[in-house]
């Protein structure tokens, strides 16, 4: 099996049915979120261990990636309906509660076939993918299954693209948060970053 990157490339439209924040069900069309910034990301299976780890840390922080313009979508390959049963679950019996962001249905295991990480097992890998205003995925990361991510990068990726994008000439280094110095993408902007810094 071979991963390509997606990075720099149009994200894979997709049209699914998904259940929304009030429980309804609807379809959904990516390229529809246009205009916003997209964190979409996979996970395996619904009803099973590290997904409701990551889920629920994705629910806790949601309000702050609207704030930036930002939705998020989780998609796996069980069916609108088996995403409503875990969210009717009690996170105390193992289910994840009124999650606020849509969870799409991938029973044809389409979507994560297109975006490259579907595991001949028929789950997808936990791959996040972060798509900006144009559609154009501009980071992204793959775990293994029993790796959870952290939600907090995900935020921290999405402020580096939002400020590369209205900071032209500068670039995040390493470890950058918002609010950091940037560095000059330049020579002598890394030179006086790392001297600053330290090598």
């Amino acid at each position: 099996m071979s991963l390509t990157t997606l990075v720099t490339q149009e994200a894979p439209d997709f049209t699914a049915q998904a259940v929304l924040p009030d429980n309804s069900f609807s379809e959904i069309t990516l390229s529809k979120y246009r205009g916003k910034y997209v964190v979409l990301f996979f996970y395996p299976l619904d009803f099973t261990f590290v997904c409701p780890s990551e889920i629920l840390a994705f629910n806790k922080r949601v309000a702050e990636f609207k704030e930036k313009n930002c939705e998020v979508i989780g998609v796996s390959v069980d069916s609108r309906f088996t995403h409503l049963a875990w969210k009717n679950t009690a996170v105390d019996d193992g289910g994840i509660g009124n999650v606020q962001y849509p969870l799409v249905e991938d029973l044809t295991k389409d979507i994560a076939r297109s975006y490259g990480i579907l595991l001949p097992a028929g789950v997808a890998l936990r791959g996040l993918f972060l798509i900006d205003t144009k559609g154009v995925v501009r980071h992204s990361v793959i775990n293994d299954l029993p790796l959870g991510r952290s939600v907090g990068e995900a935020l921290r990726m999405l402020d580096a693209l939002q400020f590369v994008e209205t900071h032209g000439g500068e670039v995040c280094p390493a470890n950058w948060q918002e609010g950091a110095e940037p560095m000059k993408a330049s020579k002598a902007g890394v030179a006086a970053y790392l001297a600053k810094h330290g090598k």
